[in-house]
C-alpha cells in the first residue's frame, strides 16, 4: 500500500558534466545510463560585496528506452531539466567493505537550451514523446522544439 502522505521526486535543470556511459546488464539485456549532471546557485556574500556560485553534482541513472534516448540524443554540457526520484543501493567492494551511493533515478527528460546548442542534433529537436516511453507507461519527454523562436511576443 503506497503512503498518501509521502513522495520522492526529484526536479532538475543543469548541465551534463560529461557523455553518458551506456551499459547493458547481462542476465535481462536491459540498457542503463549513468552521468552526472552539474546544478548552480549564486549567491551573494555582503561581508565581500562579492557574487559566490556554487556547483552541485548529482549522478543520475536511466533505465530502458530513456536510456536508449539519453544514448543518442545527450552529450557533455547539454542542459536539460530532469524528474525523478531518488534511490540509495547498496553492495559490497572486492575487499568485502560495505557500500552505498544515492543516485537520482530519471523518469522524465527534457532537452532545453537555444536552438543552435542543438542544431548539429535536429533528430532530437524532432523526436516526439512518444517515441522515447519510460516503462510503465511514463513517458520521456524530449522538448528542444521550444526555443527563443517560440515566444508569441
Amino acid at each position: 500500500m503506497r503512503d498518501i502522505n509521502s513522495l520522492n521526486k526529484v526536479i532538475l535543470i543543469g548541465r551534463l558534466g560529461q557523455k553518458p556511459d551506456s551499459r547493458y546488464i547481462p542476465q535481462t539485456q536491459r540498457q542503463v545510463v549513468h552521468f552526472t549532471l552539474a546544478t548552480n546557485e549564486r549567491f551573494f556574500n555582503q561581508n565581500t560585496n562579492e557574487a559566490v556560485n556554487k556547483t552541485e553534482w548529482h549522478r543520475i541513472v536511466v533505465w530502458g528506452k530513456l536510456a536508449e534516448f539519453c544514448e543518442k540524443y545527450l552529450s557533455q554540457g547539454k542542459q536539460i531539466l530532469l524528474e525523478g526520484k531518488l534511490r540509495t543501493r547498496q553492495w559490497q567492494d572486492k575487499d568485502g567493505n560495505k557500500r552505498s551511493t544515492t543516485e537520482i533515478e530519471a523518469q522524465t527528460i527534457v532537452l532545453l537550451g537555444r536552438r543552435e546548442e542543438t542544431a548539429g542534433e535536429s533528430p532530437a529537436a524532432e523526436t516526439p514523446a512518444s517515441d522515447f516511453p519510460m516503462e510503465g507507461d511514463e513517458t520521456a519527454h524530449s522538448g528542444g522544439s521550444g526555443g527563443e523562436d517560440d515566444v508569441p511576443f
